[in-house]
């Protein structure tokens, strides 16, 4: 068999076969290259080389991956949310009723001989004068009221009868002589304090010149030293207010 020149073969061959033998050629030395999909969340290359699987996400498969990473988004951040709105959220107590309401009822005279109940009753009657003192505007809209939380005026302020607590607990405090001093500032301040507020009920219908606001302010300032003076006496008795 003669040899045919490969200039000659070419020269022979079909552009087709000619360009199938060039397309084969540089097949073959094709190097792996990474393709991402457009258009989808997955951001993970794909490798593609002669020899490889292919394996392409489909359109529903990068759909549901979609949205399962929407839905877990949108789950912790619900979550989070409403984690700090109860963190958030204040706390909220429900208040004690004025000695004015109706329904608060009316408390027996002491008669304990327990040192712990008579420190209760006294705790309790601080709480009162607090209660009077934070509310003063509410409250004293007439004497009465302001006299109904002293003590002086019905039964329902813990106040009532105050100072046969305080004189039974006497003995019980640090200093003596400090207590008693204490317990007399207090008694005086409350009977200033009952006074003005009674005379607040009458002093429209007399020649002072003194007003119910004027007389209700004067009775304020006297609760404020009462209060001071039930503080000094509780810490003789070692009670925290």
């Amino acid at each position: 068999t003669n040899n045919i020149p490969l200039e000659k073969i070419v020269n022979m061959a079909p552009p087709f076969l000619l360009f199938l033998t060039i397309f084969f050629a540089l097949l073959q030395n094709t190097p792996s290259f990474a393709f991402t999909p457009e258009h989808s969340s997955c951001t993970t290359p794909i490798s593609l080389s002669r020899n490889s699987d292919l394996k392409v996400p489909t359109t529903t498969s990068l759909h549901l991956l979609h949205n399962r990473r929407s839905f877990l988004t949108t789950s912790h951040l619900s979550i989070l949310t409403a984690t700090v709105t109860l963190t958030t959220q204040p706390l909220l107590t429900a208040a004690a009723p004025l000695l004015t309401d109706k329904s608060t009822p009316d408390l027996p005279p002491f008669a304990s001989t327990s040192i712990t109940e008579a420190k209760n009753r006294f705790l309790l009657a601080i709480r009162d004068i607090d209660s009077l003192l934070a509310n003063y505007d509410t409250i004293s809209t007439n004497g009465d009221n302001v006299r109904l939380y002293l003590g002086t005026q019905g039964i329902k302020s813990h106040m009532y009868g105050i100072s046969k607590v305080l004189k039974f607990l006497k003995d019980e405090a640090e200093d003596i002589v400090e207590y008693t001093e204490a317990l007399n500032e207090f008694e005086a301040y409350l009977f200033q304090a009952e006074g003005a507020a009674y005379q607040s009920l009458f002093v429209e219908h007399s020649s002072a010149k003194s007003t119910p606001e004027s007389l209700l302010r004067t009775a304020k300032g006297d609760v404020v030293m009462v209060r001071k003076f039930m503080g000094v006496m509780a810490g003789q008795l070692g009670m925290e207010v």
